[in-house]
């Protein structure tokens, strides 16, 4: 089994050296799938409705900036700025609530969570629908309409807090060790399926509007919530989880046949540890929660947080690319019909995290994590170019491979490391610094768009992509002056 340490292979190759040959690169990459195939039904449901909501998320999230700009804060000066502080309520918003709500589903269970997350989801998403045939007029700056608006957001908020950690904690449960890499890797990859479908929408915003699109991304989130109950019954949920257990017990029984049997502890004094815990106040409780907190691991507090500069180029894929494609490129096809270009990142996620996951999953965390934000990165400078279709064309198809690269082995890396009922608690604090991602990021990217990207006025694109590709490509620098420390004896479990 390959871990993130950063020893040398040929260690492992001394210690083994009558390991079988090596499998052929196509079996490698085959093997993942079947084994994902024959995964259970309870882990299907839990996809399909990833499916259908990564479909409404991206969908609403791609019309939000613009919508607010052109609705909300009609006739507000530079509404750019307000627009994408509003998107900030929202994906900032989801993080936080993660944080302080992942522990939900280890208490209520994987399948009451889901339930409740999507009765959120629909909640707010008739606010945000309905605000304005509510009568909530006129539009303005601290107007009915945004305060509406804001309340349907927070309802998306609170159900995202509860949804993603249920849904990565269900994925845990429901695999073992020779699909949870696949597994996670496809839940990120069938949300971002659903993201692509948003591409076609465009001409149901032609007919009907954004708000009108609203409406229909509304009803979707009714269909997964109906879908959940229906493919995750109690009866199936409970035997999925029987079954990965006794595959997981089986296979570290196999292994510690083959392991070196090593002398059983010593057993704690039996006289004074039961009274020592019942007498344990509540102080001792907050130092113990804080002395096991994932943060104090400095090597993983740095590991994550030097990901924010690359995780910019996330954000601008909805504050940034729906309002630039449809200014910077006016009056071409690929303006008019900017969902196709703002969710084509998905529909290659889709395609790509599958086979990259598949042929990197045995490599080491952190080298996997300088490659890939590199390749995530990079490409940015081609925007800083102009306006074009290739450029644009390549900064989509590249930033996607690099973060097929990284994505999801980051996301199993924090989910696996978790100890037993504590998944959703340590995914929530892992999304911490994405959460200040979100949080800063639309602080300057409405005036980045007012100055560099008008609606009407002169233009300077390539100045503001130049800039965004310089604050990416400091996470590769941060991570490749911190290898000789932060790399060292790095480990987490792959498949």
């Amino acid at each position: 089994m390959a871990d993130g340490s950063n020893e040398g292979n040929g260690d492992n190759q001394a210690a083994a050296p009558a390991e079988a040959a090596p499998k052929s690169p196509l079996r490698e990459i085959v093997q993942p799938f079947i084994d994902l195939a024959h995964a259970p039904r309870a882990l299907w449901g839990v996809n399909l409705a990833y499916f259908l909501e990564g479909m409404v998320y991206f969908g609403m999230l791609g019309y939000l900036a613009m919508y607010c700009s052109d609705f909300i804060f009609q006739g507000v000066e530079n509404p750019d700025v307000p627009a994408h502080y509003m998107l900030a309520v929202l994906t900032a918003g989801i993080t936080i609530s993660m944080f302080f709500l992942g522990f939900v589903p280890d208490k209520i269970g994987v399948r009451a969570a889901l339930i409740v997350a999507f009765i959120f989801f629909i909640a707010g998403r008739v606010l945000i629908s309905g605000a304005p045939a509510f009568g909530f007029q006129p539009a303005g700056l601290w107007s009915g309409l945004q305060f509406v608006t804001i309340a349907g957001l927070l309802l998306v908020v609170i159900g995202y807090g509860l949804y993603q950690p249920a849904a990565y904690a269900a994925v845990r449960q429901f695999t073992t060790p020779k699909t949870a890499a696949m597994g996670f890797a496809m839940l990120y990859a069938l949300m971002n399926l659903g993201g692509y479908i948003c591409s076609y929408f465009g001409f149901v915003r032609h007919a009907v509007g954004i708000t009108g699109a609203f409406w229909i991304y509304t009803g979707f989130s009714g269909l997964a919530l109906i879908l959940t109950l229906i493919i995750l019954t109690p009866k199936t949920v409970s035997g999925a989880i029987a079954n990965a257990k006794a595959e997981r017990e089986r296979i570290e029984a196999e292994e510690k046949k083959t392991a070196k049997v090593e002398p059983e502890p010593a057993e704690p004094t039996a006289s004074i540890a039961p009274a020592r815990e019942e007498k344990k106040d509540l102080l001792d409780k907050i130092t113990h929660a804080i002395v096991n907190h994932p943060l104090t691991n400095l090597k993983f507090t740095f590991f994550i947080f030097c990901l924010i500069p690359v995780q910019t180029l996330f954000a601008y894929n909805w504050l940034i690319l729906p309002q630039y494609v449809d200014r910077a490129y006016r009056g071409s096809w690929i303006g008019e019909n900017f969902e196709f270009a703002v969710n084509f990142n998905p529909l290659l996620v889709f395609i790509f995290v599958p086979i990259v996951t598949a042929l990197t999953q045995k490599r080491k965390v952190y080298n996997m994590m300088i490659i890939g934000t590199f390749v995530m990165a990079a490409p940015a400078f081609l925007l800083a170019l102009g306006p074009s279709f290739w450029t644009l064309l390549g900064y989509l198809v590249l930033m996607t491979i690099g973060e097929a690269m990284w994505q999801p082995r980051f996301l199993q890396f924090a989910a696996e490391i978790a100890p037993e009922g504590r998944t959703g608690q340590y995914m929530g604090v892992a999304q911490l610094p994405w959460f200040l991602t979100k949080f800063i990021v639309p602080i300057y990217t409405g005036t980045m768009l007012t100055k560099y990207c008008p609606d009407v006025g002169s233009q300077d694109t390539r100045t503001m992509w130049f800039i965004f590709a310089c604050i990416a490509m400091t996470s590769t620098v941060m991570l490749v002056i911190a290898k000789p420390w932060a790399g060292k004896d790095f480990k987490a479990k792959s498949a």
